[in-house]
């Protein structure tokens, strides 16, 4: 494991001011942007080329010392296992012993800033716009709408966006909200999606969050009659879904069939990474749950 020049103390540790009618991970993670100076890591303002996300402290998040180790090893899962293409990331240990998440920043390019918006901005959300729970006061079938306004390869971006979607499903992750994608140039000058990032169990987090994905997925707040029945998301509704993504059905089936296939490689992943036993136990038993709710 990386392990970097800087101590806990040496982070400066911002005070977190994120306003919103929700307790969620991003709501206590800090974010420190670091920069490579003399073959170490240095704090900056702005102007980084990684994030840090060491443990938050002072968070009614329960397992907080897990929350770097979640972050990394749900990023290993979808970028090994799953084939999503993720910002680069580790999981590392500051200098005296304290783990942290880093990643390095896509938003630029040969060390220049290159055009990049959330889901938030191209959909004109704000705080001041929206109230300050203007993240998520959206569905996803809002992006894929998004997608197909601002992408010249909706057909190709849209599928990738639902199956981020459905992987942040099954594996627990109530905080998937409208800044947690976003849209980038790319070297030819159109927009495309950019590498997923923020993606982490937060239901071990805080398992009392008020929702399954963190946005409704339909425009119009209906549920499925699947949904009415049973009360949580299965395969029906990500059908349905699938069809607003341009997504047929039969396509969302082998996506779907993807994860009960690769089950014995989620459970190595889990059992090999740096999570706390209880962690582990509690990741592995939500996996289970959300296999079974896909399977119905």
């Amino acid at each position: 494991m990386l392990r970097l020049n800087l101590a806990y103390a040496d982070l400066y540790l911002p005070e977190i001011r994120e306003k919103t009618r929700r307790s969620s991970v991003s709501g206590v993670q800090y974010k420190i942007q670091l920069k490579r100076v003399h073959g170490g890591y240095a704090v900056v303002e702005s102007g980084g080329d990684f994030i840090l996300k060491p443990i938050p402290r002072n968070t009614a998040a329960e397992l907080a010392d897990d929350i770097p180790a979640n972050e990394a090893l749900t990023m290993d899962i979808a970028a090994d296992i799953f084939g999503i293409r993720t910002a680069e990331h580790a999981l590392v240990e500051l200098s005296d012993g304290v783990p942290a998440y880093l990643t390095k920043r896509f938003d630029r390019r040969d060390g220049l800033p290159i055009r990049q918006e959330d889901f938030c901005q191209l959909s004109g959300r704000s705080e001041e716009t929206h109230g300050d729970n203007y993240k998520y006061d959206a569905s996803y079938e809002e992006l894929a709408e998004l997608v197909r306004r601002f992408c010249n390869s909706a057909a190709v971006e849209n599928p990738k966006v639902f199956f981020i979607v459905l992987f942040n499903y099954v594996f627990s992750n109530g905080d998937a909200h409208l800044k947690n994608f976003s849209l980038f140039e790319s070297p030819q000058g159109d927009y495309i999606l950019t590498p997923a990032y923020d993606l982490l169990n937060t239901s071990i987090h805080f398992p009392g969050e008020p929702s399954a994905t963190g946005l409704d997925f339909f425009a119009d707040g209906h549920f499925t009659p699947r949904y009415e029945e049973l009360g949580f998301y299965s395969s029906a509704d990500f059908i349905e879904l699938g069809d607003k993504f341009g997504v047929p059905e039969d396509e969302v089936v082998e996506m779907i069939s993807r994860f009960p296939a690769r089950r014995s490689a989620v459970e190595s992943a889990i059992a090999e990474s740096r999570l706390s036993p209880v962690a582990k136990e509690k990741y592995l038993a939500r996996f289970f749950d959300r296999l079974k709710a896909i399977s119905v």
